[in-house]
């Protein structure tokens, strides 16, 4: 372990982090990247707290941030791993450092890299669900994979986005998550059907896949396209227009081009075949 962070160290910084902020440095962790307003969503009832707190971490050295600058406006904080963060995970896995995996330069890179919107847009759809189940009564996201675990679980056939499992006033639907910002073309995206029916076949579990879209313009295409295939996959799908809350009534099933439904009630429309994980 690094000569500064000597036991004395890691003893006195123990005392300084809570609960919640053990768990934050895990979710930053498993995410890569989570903005501010996304970690207040998580995390916080007050964003002035949640604003407190994460400077407070940032100065501990347990997270590392940056701020993009994007063509109009500002951007909020974006959180990363800090190396002391990193250290703080890797005692409590009972691992030494090199182990855990963490390289600093390979953690900030996402700064510059041309997939940190796609990043960060699909970690939002996490932290609505997460910060609605932790204020809603009857909601539940039980489960949540990220793009590096379902490669790990499911890339022989698809590498999707994120894979959850989310409960509503008792329905529980499982789903893949296809985040598209608009850099690819509309069939490249369709193609990635070929994977999950794939899956489906390799499985006998049939898991609906959502798109999540750049523009309504776009995702009028993208339905288009989805109604053509209908024939040629077992796969169900559904999509919506990011900037959205996505347990709300925006998600519009190939199949139903004109009534959109909760994620929760999507479970009703297509029944599962059996259960993901």
């Amino acid at each position: 372990m690094n000569e500064h962070y000597t036991p004395a160290v890691m003893s006195t910084l123990a005392t300084q982090l809570t609960t919640r902020d053990r768990h934050l440095l895990r979710l930053v962790w498993d995410h890569k990247v989570l903005t501010s307003h996304q970690i207040a969503r998580i995390a916080f009832n007050d964003p002035t707290t949640a604003r407190h707190r994460l400077v407070k971490l940032h100065h501990l050295g347990v997270l590392n941030r940056f701020r993009p600058k994007p063509p109009v406006g500002s951007a909020p904080w974006h959180y990363v791993l800090g190396e002391i963060g990193a250290v703080v995970l890797a005692i409590e896995d009972g691992i030494e450092l090199s182990e855990f995996g963490y390289r600093r330069e390979r953690v900030l890179s996402i700064a510059y890299s041309q997939r940190l919107a796609h990043t960060v847009g699909t970690n939002d759809v996490f932290a609505q669900l997460y910060g609605a189940a932790r204020r809603t009564t009857g909601c539940h996201l039980h489960t949540w994979w990220s793009e590096r675990r379902c490669a790990a679980q499911w890339g022989t056939h698809v590498r999707p986005d994120a894979y959850g499992r989310w409960t509503e006033n008792g329905r529980t639907v499982d789903f893949f998550l296809e985040y598209d910002t608009g850099t690819e073309t509309i069939g490249r995206v369709v193609a990635k059907l070929d994977g999950y029916d794939a899956l489906t076949r390799a499985t006998g579990i049939t898991t609906p896949v959502l798109f999540l879209t750049s523009s309504r313009r776009r995702e009028s295409t993208l339905q288009d396209r989805l109604q053509l295939r209908a024939a040629q996959t077992a796969v169900p799908c559904a999509t919506a227009v990011t900037g959205a809350d996505p347990q709300d009534a925006v998600w519009l099933p190939y199949d139903r081009r004109n009534q959109r439904l909760r994620l929760g009630e999507l479970t009703a429309h297509w029944p599962p075949s059996g259960a993901r994980c």
